[in-house]
């Protein structure tokens, strides 16, 4: 269970859609939006490094960098294999199940 950070350790594919993924498939397209902040961390008082917003429920959680990795405990408990980083300049998507990213979310809508 893992995430991409500063070097992505999965594989970061330029393509509207990783071709060894089915997950994005399912997956929708969310703005960045209105985030505040980890919705989890905001309720406990945490801090956050990077947010992720899931692709399946937009339940938006901290980073795997941030203490309390909140995204990846959402993937934990849900199963919802995606998500996509809502941090400003940035619109890459990121699988845990099949550790494979793409680089613009946008391209899956």
């Amino acid at each position: 269970m893992s995430e991409p950070s500063g070097a992505r350790r999965g594989r970061l594919l330029r393509r509207s859609r990783p071709v060894d993924c089915s997950h994005f498939a399912g997956a929708t397209f969310k703005e960045a939006g209105d985030v505040v902040g980890c919705e989890e961390c905001l309720k406990i008082g945490g801090e956050w490094v990077h947010l992720r917003r899931c692709m399946v429920c937009g339940k938006v959680g901290c980073c795997n960098d941030s203490p309390n990795t909140h995204a990846a405990k959402h993937y934990a408990e849900t199963g919802h294999a995606v998500m996509r980083s809502v941090e400003p300049g940035e619109a890459w998507g990121y699988c845990y199940v099949d550790d494979v990213g793409i680089a613009d979310v946008a391209s899956i809508r």
